[in-house]
């Protein structure tokens, strides 16, 4: 059940809330995601205090944890914590208690942590979750060192798992992160790619790099859940490929975000993403049309001149009126439909199933 929800921005999906009650955003969640971390917190902090003391400080202030120079941060720059929700919550779908998919749920935060800093210097990017990016903090080659260091420690807490479900999940994690570096590889690629024309990035590769780049460890946390909770290898699977279908939706949203977020949320300026030039899919959508607008949207793209004031607001506008707004809006749909059909597809216990489809919803909707 829904009740309603106060939001005062503009949500993913494209709303004015201004206040307005959301009575389409699920109830509980917050409550689940902050179940799901504390259960895991001790297990990753414990893993995080092996690092020699310099990365793992990098680690901790990546993690919303602490401040430079160690002191303890007030709590408002930690994550959502999906990735280990997921994991926690599909241990318990299949009838397991979530404590059997804490190693799996530390180690997948371990490598979305790696992947934020390692991205973040990739992209430029100076802040995140409204502060300074680690390297921007700490300095380039200190940020790689750290991500390196969460890489090595996430295969580690796997590795050191007992049983054969351990072994089996170090196979999965080594795949996933074989998926996350060809899918970043594509994302680069784009970047050189020209806006129009034969060699134009099409939405299709786009979905397909967002699978590797994004979906791959949604997935791998839903799997690894299962996987360490005893599931048989079908369910494991269908699980996988859920939180495939739901990376696909998240990136998309991201992308909504990217453009149209609010900058007191996001930390990010306004039409943000526009602004960088980068290929998201709303703009690849709205550039998939042969119309004036179309045209227009890709002389701004190609201009030599910064896309800043004026023409970040006409780049955004020319985004909405070709579509490009709703059709991400209905990507993001079409994948949580196909991860809500996933999920019913295998026997689930019936409480985590609402659950986890609770958290499919609340992420259309999500502001950051």
């Amino acid at each position: 059940m829904s009740s309603p929800t106060t939001v005062s921005t503009v949500t993913a999906d494209g709303r004015e809330t201004a206040g307005a009650p959301q009575p389409d955003v699920p109830a509980g969640v917050p409550r689940v995601l902050a179940r799901c971390r504390d259960l895991v917190r001790p297990s990753l902090s414990a893993a995080i205090g092996r690092l020699h003391p310099w990365p793992g400080e990098m680690a901790a202030f990546s993690l919303g944890w602490c401040e430079v120079g160690g002191a303890p941060a007030d709590g408002s720059y930690e994550g959502k914590g999906l990735r280990q929700t997921l994991a926690v919550l599909c241990a318990e779908a299949v009838g397991a208690p979530g404590e059997s998919a804490v190693p799996g749920a530390v180690a997948v935060e371990l490598v979305h942590t790696f992947s934020l800093l390692h991205d973040d210097i990739m992209d430029g990017d100076g802040t995140r979750r409204q502060r300074e990016t680690v390297w921007k903090a700490y300095g380039t080659g200190p940020a790689v060192l750290a991500g390196d260091a969460l890489f090595a420690l996430a295969v580690q807490t796997l590795a050191e798992t007992p049983g054969p479900q351990g072994t089996a999940a170090v196979g999965r994690l080594s795949g996933t992160l074989s998926d996350l570096v060809r899918g970043q590889a594509e994302d680069l690629l784009f970047a050189g790619r020209p806006w129009t024309g034969p060699g134009a990035v099409r939405t299709d590769e786009y979905r397909s790099m967002a699978e590797l780049k994004t979906g791959t460890l949604l997935g791998c946390s839903a799997a690894l859940g299962a996987l360490l909770g005893g599931a048989p290898a079908r369910t494991v699977a269908t699980l996988d490929r859920a939180g495939r279908h739901l990376g696909v939706a998240f990136q998309a949203v991201d992308d909504l975000l990217g453009i149209w977020g609010d900058p007191a949320v996001t930390g990010k300026p306004v039409y943000s993403d526009l602004r960088q030039r980068k290929k998201t899919y709303p703009v690849l959508a709205a550039l998939g049309g042969d119309g004036p607008r179309s045209g227009e949207l890709a002389a701004l793209l190609n201009s030599p001149l910064p896309l800043d004031g004026d023409g970040a607001v006409r780049a955004a506008a020319l985004v909405e009126a070709c579509g490009g707004r709703a059709a991400t809006l209905d990507e993001a749909r079409r994948h949580l439909d196909a991860a809500r059909a996933c999920l019913r597809s295998v026997p689930l216990v019936p409480r985590a199933a609402r659950e986890i489809e609770a958290l499919l919803g609340f992420l259309l909707h999500r502001r950051v």
